[in-house]
């Protein structure tokens, strides 16, 4: 091959890589940073298709822990959050990383366990009382260890226990640092407790032995919120298309998509917006 040849083949290579470069760059886009729960719902699957075709706009999820999702955020690595851990959103905002925080939706944590229920929790809705039953058994729980919001509400319910957290180790009570789904795998694999969002629990296609042992306690309630991240902040955050998925999410079109989504026929979210704006 002649050095004219080589250089004609080499210029060739580098248009063919750099065509679709070109047009991923023309697209528009917001990326997302949000939970593996959602994630894992398969909520996304459901709603940011209907989103896409009103605004044109493509949504880039990235799915962590709340802690992570907090974390990509503060540094301006996203341009919009949607998180649950409702203390952490608004520290979020008054630190001034956020423009504004806004309801979108619930749903709940559920406490899983094996069938045979090792620990008496029984079938209740007084999850203290449980987790107290499931620490002084020493029975299996395995937690996300993350993080996360699930994981910060975990921890919220071992101290309302009465159980100082740096104490919850040993064979016992396993720290995962995984997805909820992983997690929940592995509390399959082991027959262990563990504390999940419903929406995952309800995709969730490994349950084995697992099943709901105690749900319906308002301490189980799982908010989310949306905040924009702030552009005095991070100049580079694509406020406007942010804006209007945000502004979509509370409006009747994205409240509606939120509340028809079903897994096995059941609901995985609650759309709860103050208010309702038209889309």
């Amino acid at each position: 091959m002649t050095p004219n040849s080589i250089f004609v083949v080499t210029l060739c290579i580098l248009l063919c890589l750099a065509t679709p470069a070109k047009l991923e760059a023309g697209e528009r886009f917001i990326t997302l940073a949000s939970t593996t729960s959602t994630q894992n719902s398969g909520l996304y699957d459901h709603i940011l298709p209907q989103f896409t075709k009103l605004s044109g706009i493509q949504v880039r999820v990235v799915a962590v822990g709340t802690g992570q999702a907090i974390k990509l955020a503060r540094n301006g690595d996203t341009d919009v959050l949607l998180v649950h851990h409702k203390p952490s959103e608004e520290k979020f905002v008054a630190d001034g990383y956020g423009v504004e925080r806004l309801d979108v939706m619930y749903n709940d944590f559920v406490l899983v366990g094996p069938k045979s229920d090792p620990a008496n929790t029984g079938s209740g809705s007084d999850v203290v009382a449980g987790f107290k039953m499931i620490a002084n058994s020493n029975a299996p729980f395995a937690s996300r260890g993350d993080n996360s919001g699930t994981h910060k509400r975990e921890r919220s319910l071992w101290q309302a226990a009465g159980f100082k957290l740096n104490s919850l180790s040993g064979s016992w009570y396993r720290e995962t640092g995984s997805s909820m789904g992983a997690t929940l795998n592995i509390a399959s694999a082991m027959r262990a407790y563990a504390l999940t969002d419903r929406g995952t629990w309800l995709k969730f296609a490994n349950k084995g032995e697992l099943m709901v042992l105690i749900e319906g306690d308002e301490r189980l309630r799982n908010p989310y919120g949306v905040i924009i991240v702030n552009p005095i902040k991070h100049p580079h955050v694509k406020i406007k298309d942010g804006q209007f998925f945000a502004d979509w999410l509370v409006s009747k079109a994205g409240q509606k998509a939120i509340a028809e989504y079903r897994v096995e026929g059941k609901p995985a979210f609650f759309p709860n917006a103050a208010t309702q704006v038209e889309e």
